[in-house]
């Protein structure tokens, strides 16, 4: 089973500081743990709020668009990793072992098929299907 491993932003990642080459060497050691362990499907860091935008739906077919920086630190994301474990257990596990001196990070579990249930028609299973061939074929993985 898949998990999101969420880095939550702070003031120092939200101010566009670049991790040093002591705090890159170390998580370049984690990340190649994770990869030998062969558990890493996806990881990356995201840049501050100012680079981004947020996109707020209100009724059908209306959308407004609002630019960042974000005021409210604590409800953004710096980065992430996406972990195929064995249990939650396990993705707290390695979670524990990021090289982080201070921050938090959230586990949420990536929603699978059978969470869906009846909704997720035969149909929908198979565009759901050729979508992610399609994507393989774009990007590669």
């Amino acid at each position: 089973m898949k998990y999101m491993v969420i880095v939550k932003a702070d003031q120092e990642s939200e101010a566009g500081a670049v991790p040093s080459e002591q705090e890159l060497a170390e998580m370049t050691r984690y990340n190649e743990e994770l990869v030998a362990a062969g558990v890493m499907v996806d990881g990356n860091g995201l840049l501050e709020s100012r680079l981004g935008a947020r996109v707020k739906f209100s009724g059908k077919g209306s959308t407004t668009v609002v630019d960042g920086p974000f005021t409210e630190t604590k409800e953004l994301v710096a980065g992430y990793w996406i972990l195929d474990v064995a249990s939650r257990e396990e993705a707290i596990e390695w979670a524990r072992r990021i090289p982080f001196e201070s921050g938090e990070v959230e586990i949420r579990k990536v929603a699978e098929e059978a969470d869906f249930g009846e909704n997720l028609t035969p149909e929908l299973r198979e565009a759901e299907q050729r979508m992610r061939e399609q994507i393989t074929q774009q990007h590669g993985g």
